[in-house]
């Protein structure tokens, strides 16, 4: 928790959203961020300041994320901190999702994921205080219908964040997911508010909701690696469950 100002969080998905919210909170916590993103960060980077940059990055690619991860090392020394937020979602069930549909997904969420922490786990090793923190879904929790791809796809990234934890528990690294239910970013305009009716928070939530949680995450919860930490307002206690939409 301390020396907060000489760790750096690279923050995929910055640009928007809970990965926007997340490079604010982290950087309001005193720490240097990069932000990752196909879409343009910049004006969210040259809103926190010098301590802040953004790298363009495409999640799908290896070279992408090499080349990103070397800025910010030569910006700020090796990063401490990698939240793998970036995600896509595409609406279709088994019968109607096209295998390329389904597997683009699969290669932005999970794949992304993946490579996130392959690429950078020799920063994190050498910082001595890596974190890794994956963006996973209540979709990742439970089955919903008409959403095959991003369904399977975060219950990847549940299941690597495991894995990922075992593997890298002996070079310091702790590697944690985080489960949001409806959350309203960009991604999920249009969607009506009674999908979070019957919740026992009866709302969507706010991505600085979920970057709170990945604040505690990183700077509190130092006994935790491989764990699971839930923002959804109650929808996944049982209680007046209904379809939902998470976000990342």
């Amino acid at each position: 928790m301390s020396h907060l100002h000489e760790r750096t969080a690279f923050v995929t998905g910055g640009a928007r959203g809970i990965g926007a919210s997340t490079a604010n909170v982290l950087h309001g916590a005193g720490m240097n961020v990069v932000i990752g993103d196909v879409l343009d960060g910049t004006q969210v980077a040259d809103s926190l300041g010098s301590s802040a940059r953004f790298e363009p990055l495409d999640v799908t690619d290896a070279d992408s994320w090499r080349k990103a991860l070397a800025q910010a090392e030569n910006a700020f020394g090796p990063i401490d901190v990698l939240i793998n937020n970036a995600g896509i979602v595409d609406f279709g069930g088994i019968e109607s999702v096209t295998p390329a549909r389904f597997r683009r997904v699969l290669d932005v969420n999970l794949m992304g994921t993946f490579l996130g922490i392959y690429c950078a786990a020799d920063q994190l090793s050498r910082s001595g205080q890596g974190v890794v923190v994956n963006v996973s879904s209540t979709a990742g929790l439970l089955g919903y219908q008409g959403l095959a791809s991003y369904v399977a796809s975060k219950w990847g990234i549940r299941g690597l964040t495991k894995a990922a934890a075992l593997d890298l528990s002996a070079k310091g690294i702790r590697v944690c997911s985080v489960h949001p239910g409806p959350i309203r970013t960009p991604m999920t305009e249009g969607i009506d508010d009674e999908v979070a009716a019957n919740q026992p928070i009866a709302r969507f939530g706010h991505p600085e909701e979920v970057a709170a949680m990945i604040r505690f995450i990183v700077t509190e919860a130092t006994y935790c690696t491989g764990s699971e930490f839930i923002v959804d307002g109650g929808a996944t206690t049982g209680i007046g469950l209904v379809e939902t939409v998470a976000d990342t």
